[in-house]
């Protein structure tokens, strides 16, 4: 199975509240693969957005950098990053 396709690119692992009586407390959870693939197409395109916001480059060429560091699986993808700090935050609070 090709481990370079937008699935991969989301993150595996949410958290999300639970409250009751007052008390919230951030509960960890799967994530469907849907909603990776989803997740994972908009962290590319916010970060190819900001990426182009202020920059000589295009909009386009912000996109291919952002495509080609996510396939690498590169900490220079603004999605890589993001779904690493997901996956951290989720795993602090199993």
């Amino acid at each position: 199975r090709d481990r370079s396709t937008q699935s991969t690119w989301g993150p595996r692992e949410d958290s999300t509240r639970v409250g009751s009586g007052g008390v919230v407390r951030r509960q960890a959870v799967d994530v469907s693969p849907l909603r990776r693939v989803n997740e994972a197409i908009f962290l590319i395109c916010k970060g190819a957005r900001e990426s182009s916001f202020r920059n000589m480059k295009t909009m386009s060429e912000c996109l291919a950098d952002e495509l080609i560091n996510a396939a690498k699986n590169s900490p220079l993808s603004f999605a890589i990053k993001k779904k690493d700090g997901i996956e951290r935050v989720a795993k602090v609070n199993r």
